[in-house]
């Protein structure tokens, strides 16, 4: 009798490991770092780390949508620098109200990611390609209207959004939070979000139960332009200058994060809800290893490591489910 307690309870305990394995990883970072350094548990930098994770947390969002369809976007880096150089461009060089340009600005990397959608759902190119290719091609239009130089002098109202506060929290850290609020509205309480799952999980399935594929994959696509546009902005408006790197790799530290945060690259499987932990793992990973002096490149191995482990993982939990 003894010997079938300790069996359920050791079976408690690995289902537990299971499901919160991404929250008990957090934590034991937030543990190492506070003996390892002395500045992390500082409230100073634990708001850093909030603000610094932000701009991550709300592409991610996008991103989520996309793998939960079966997807990939690697275009979404490329999409927060065209929004950063476009957006400064118009309200330096062309005087434009900040607000004018924002929505412009937002409008076209919603228009970016329909596009995406429009091209794999109706020429059937693999998202990999496709997304690679608008990648190359905004990154070149970044370049072209910035000449590859920084453009700065924004308005001191526009800094409100990446600088400013409400209350103690910074502002970004609000827009991350309602965004992720919204990303798990849509997925659980909408007709719309639950196709996300049934597609992802089985198109052709999908399709003969009435589901307008297409019409679902031009949706997810254009909210992760959208998504990657507001991340594009807050970075703008924290740095106050526009950049042509202002996104440069994003998109495989948005994917460590969705991944991290249980999102299955094979799509149909993850919750929203536990991609702030993989947002919030990577933001202490960097924090940390900045106050331990770890250089740029040692730093670079062991972010990719991370993301190796994270796929491969995923991938033997679907071996093993199947």
């Amino acid at each position: 009798m003894g010997h079938l307690e300790n069996l359920k309870g050791t079976a408690k305990a690995v289902d537990f490991a299971k499901q919160n394995g991404i929250y008990i990883v957090l934590f034991a970072l937030i543990g190492f770092f506070s003996f390892a350094t002395e500045n992390f548990l500082v409230s100073n930098n634990l708001m850093n780390v909030a603000r610094q994770v932000s701009m991550l947390g709300i592409a991610a969002v996008g991103f989520a949508f996309v793998l939960l369809l079966g997807g990939i976007d690697l275009s979404v880096g490329s999409v927060i620098t065209l929004v950063n150089v476009v957006c400064g461009y118009f309200m330096v060089n062309a005087g434009m109200n900040p607000v004018l340009a924002i929505v412009i600005t937002l409008a076209m990397a919603t228009f970016i990611g329909f596009t995406n959608g429009w091209i794999i759902a109706n020429i059937q190119m693999p998202p990999l390609i496709v997304t690679l290719a608008m990648m190359i091609i905004i990154e070149g239009i970044a370049f072209l209207i910035s000449k590859g130089l920084p453009i700065y002098g924004f308005p001191d109202s526009f800094a409100v959004i990446g600088q400013g506060y409400i209350g103690p929290i910074p502002i970004p850290v609000v827009i991350m939070i309602a965004v992720l609020a919204l990303g798990a509205f849509i997925l659980n309480k909408t007709f719309f979000g639950r196709y996300f799952y049934a597609v992802g999980g089985n198109e052709e399935a999908a399709k003969l139960s009435g589901i307008k594929v297409k019409n679902v994959k031009y949706l997810v696509y254009s909210l992760s332009g959208f998504f990657a546009g507001v991340a594009g902005i807050v970075i703008l408006s924290r740095t106050n200058s526009a950049t042509v790197t202002a996104g440069k790799m994003l998109e495989l530290e948005i994917l460590t994060a969705c991944v991290l945060g249980g999102i299955s690259v094979t799509g149909g499987v993850g919750r929203v809800s536990n991609v702030i932990a993989g947002v919030l793992i990577l933001g202490v990973l960097s924090n940390g290893m900045v106050l331990m002096n770890v250089t740029e490149f040692t730093q670079m191995v062991i972010k990719g490591s991370v993301l190796l482990i994270a796929v491969a993982f995923d991938c033997l939990q679907n071996r093993k489910a199947s």
